[in-house]
């Protein structure tokens, strides 16, 4: 399949790189970290996303959503990490919105999905505990009690998950893993917000004797695992276009930078040896483009290598995007590093994506150990 984005495609990137230029540019994310906002996001700028389609990309019509795919939503969330606009897309409209879309009930799906995709709700998936990205790892446990179960644990690196109005919680039950929609407000939830270093959102959420109905359940008791892998893949395609929208960001801010500073009576963009360097940086992106867009398509298109083409675009976009901001703020020189200048904040949200998910390192040995090495 050609790796260029349809016409429809094109439309798309068009329409949210223009509305988050507009109405989320960085001086956005700037303005919610210097207010110290309590939410560190804006519920206006998510009906706003509702309204334009956004939320609900992957949300089929009968749910009031786009019905698009996954190379949609990548489309989307590549827009997002060249604004580096905090919003609930990836926790409520991809992680959360596959998950339902995927295993939900219909009655879960009727409550929830339009809510996402009309930009009113936001929902967190609750999987890491740990210091990375281990999905197999998962300690928190569910356990029968009367007519639903009891779950304990902690959660980590939650999105947005201090202003969630529910809750996908991934547990251990007796033979597998099980999904759970979790009221925030139920009793033994405790939510900590967390500012992460590029000001984006996170949180811990701690489960001491939660207690949820059996109809809690999203899919079937202990099977949860394909359902959140399914998740985790779409999620981990999209978090790579974010990568690849903050490292081409960074890489057109450096850029118009060589191309207006002087030093020694010359553009600094005319000498060689950072043409030579920005070249290489060009060619890398395009690489990492070509990988993510192969593997959205893949996804969509149902492959069975999609899962192994999605470790390949996580990695190779994670190592490109911080290529691109090393060079970024070497090329700036030492203003680079100042918050008067935004390379800094790209270099910081880089650092944040590549972990989100599994970092490059995680996504390699996913790649080693499914080919037998």
């Amino acid at each position: 399949m050609p790796l260029i984005l349809t016409e429809e495609q094109t439309m798309l990137k068009e329409a949210a790189d223009g509305f988050l230029n507009e109405n989320a540019p960085i001086a956005h994310l700037r303005a919610l970290r210097d207010s110290h906002d309590a939410d560190g996001v804006s519920r206006d700028l998510w009906n706003a996303f509702g309204e334009m389609g956004f939320a609900g990309v992957i949300i089929p019509e009968e749910h009031g959503g786009t019905g698009l795919g996954a190379v949609e939503a990548g489309v989307v969330a590549e827009a997002l990490g060249r604004t580096l606009t905090p919003s609930p897309f990836m926790g409520s409209g991809v992680l959360s919105a596959k998950v339902l879309i995927d295993g939900g009930s219909a009655e879960q799906q009727a409550a929830w999905l339009p809510r996402i995709a009309a930009g009113e709700a936001i929902l967190s998936l609750a999987v890491d505990e740990g210091a990375k990205h281990r999905p197999s790892a998962i300690a928190t446990t569910a356990k029968r009690s009367g007519n639903g179960f009891k779950l304990n644990g902690a959660k980590g690196f939650v999105l947005d998950g201090h202003v969630a109005d529910a809750l996908i919680v991934a547990a251990r039950t007796d033979e597998g893993l099980t999904l759970f929609l979790v009221d925030p407000k139920t009793a033994g939830v405790e939510i900590e917000r967390t500012i992460m270093v590029d000001a984006h959102n996170a949180a811990r959420v701690t489960l001491t004797d939660v207690e949820v109905d059996a109809d809690a359940v999203i899919g079937a008791v202990d099977g949860g695992e394909g359902l959140l892998e399914g998740a985790l893949n779409l999620g981990r395609a999209c978090a790579a276009a974010s990568l690849n929208g903050a490292g081409d960001q960074a890489f057109q801010l450096t850029l118009e930078y060589l191309r207006t500073r002087k030093q020694f009576g010359r553009l600094i963009g005319e000498f060689q040896a950072l043409q030579h360097r920005s070249a290489h940086l060009f060619t890398e992106i395009e690489l990492a483009r070509a990988a993510v867009l192969g593997a959205l398509q893949r996804l969509d298109a149902g492959r069975e290598d999609a899962g192994l083409a999605v470790s390949v675009a996580k990695a190779k976009a994670g190592r490109v995007a911080e290529l691109a901001v090393q060079e970024a703020v070497q090329m700036h020189g030492g203003v680079g590093m100042t918050d008067a200048f935004d390379v800094g904040l790209f270099m910081k949200r880089v650092r944040v994506l590549n972990e989100l998910l599994g970092d490059a390192g995680f996504h390699t040995e996913r790649l080693a150990r499914a080919k037998g090495f």
